[in-house]
């Protein structure tokens, strides 16, 4: 079983120095080779019928909630109890991360509308909405722990963001639906009313919570144990359904290039993201924090769990199936960016207790 063990963590480290490119990979596959991507995201794994009302389990889901389950099974209540004194950076930190894109979006409205292609510019407005209005990704807490960051602070950012979605989503995407115009703001607004806050409820929440209390019951000890087998699950599940809700788009893309509309995507994305990574570093000059909470503020305030904002997007707005590529182009860039954050500005730093 050791044997087993050490194996299972051998191939994890690999997966882990080497995943932006297998997520690359799964995307070229996802533009090529669409047909399974599309067979997971029609997937069920069945239903049940609750008070006349029939509940089914599509795959894509299932898969997202073993993400957040896992998550869970990661938080320490012995670590989060950590943060009660820092109240104050960590509402700051939760204010800015929503605000930041918000506010980035809204100016970009108003900045775009000569662009030549307006619905091209609505398309970008409501796949950037559904990455603002996501919580923050739980691979930041890896990004910080690796960076010798505050792991409480990182862990409670992820927390209490997932716990908050069902008021902030819909608050984004209500107020980027009066940016923008025709069918996109009403698919935003209806989303907004009368789905997303049970969708993050039932798929995000109640997973998470479910994981913290497995964690609980039967302690960090077994949890341990497991862990790199856990962790090779959840690369797995994330390769796969980024393949699945790419292969809604990319084959598309591929085939009928818009080499403007691309670029534009990417040097917009790319601004976002900066931008985000930069206010982190902004909440802890202003809170005058030592290095290993600037690590998790930025790394927090940077990433966003874009896995749900495809699976939201694939599932809900599926006749508008250009959305999704700003949400791929951010999961990439996230990534990019929080490693060269990460070597130019923390790898060559020694940590601070």
């Amino acid at each position: 079983m050791t044997t087993i063990k050490n194996s299972a963590q051998a191939l994890e480290h690999i997966i882990h120095r080497h995943f932006i490119w297998v997520i690359i990979a799964s995307y070229g596959v996802a533009a090529i080779v669409p047909g399974f991507g599309l067979w997971i995201r029609d997937a069920e794994l069945g239903s049940v019928t609750l008070f006349q009302n029939k509940l089914t389990f599509p795959l894509p889901l299932m898969m997202l909630a073993s993400l957040l389950f896992n998550a869970g099974l990661g938080v320490r209540a012995k670590e989060l109890a950590q943060l009660r004194h820092q109240p104050f950076m960590l509402v700051g930190g939760l204010v800015v991360n929503s605000a930041t894109p918000l506010l980035f979006i809204i100016v970009l409205s108003f900045v775009a509308k000569p662009w030549h292609n307006p619905a091209e510019m609505q398309q970008i407005l409501v796949g950037l909405a559904l990455v603002a209005a996501m919580p923050i990704a739980g691979a930041s807490t890896a990004w910080a722990q690796n960076a010798n960051g505050n792991l409480a602070l990182s862990l409670g950012l992820v927390l209490f963001t997932t716990l908050l979605s069902p008021l902030i989503t819909p608050f984004v995407l209500h107020t980027i639906g009066f940016v923008t115009s025709g069918d996109y703001s009403e698919d935003l607004h209806e989303l907004a009313s009368n789905g997303v806050a049970t969708f993050l409820g039932l798929w995000v929440i109640l997973p998470s919570l479910l994981g913290i209390l497995t964690h609980w019951l039967i302690g960090e000890h077994r949890i341990a144990s497991v862990k790199p087998y856990l962790k090779l699950i959840n690369y797995t599940v994330l390769v796969l359904l980024n393949y699945s809700n790419a292969s809604l788009t990319l084959p598309n893309a591929v085939s009928q290039p818009d080499f403007d509309f691309f670029a534009i995507i990417l040097a917009i994305v790319i601004a976002l993201c900066v931008i985000t990574f930069f206010s982190g570093y902004l909440v802890a000059r202003l809170f005058r924090v030592v290095r290993n909470e600037t690590v998790s503020l930025m790394f927090g305030l940077g990433m966003k769990n874009n896995g749900t904002g495809l699976v939201l997007a694939s599932m809900a707005l599926s006749d508008h199936p250009q959305i999704m590529l700003p949400i791929i182009l951010y999961n990439l860039v996230q990534h990019l960016i929080a490693s060269v954050v990460d070597f130019t500005l923390f790898q060559r730093q020694p940590a601070q207790n």
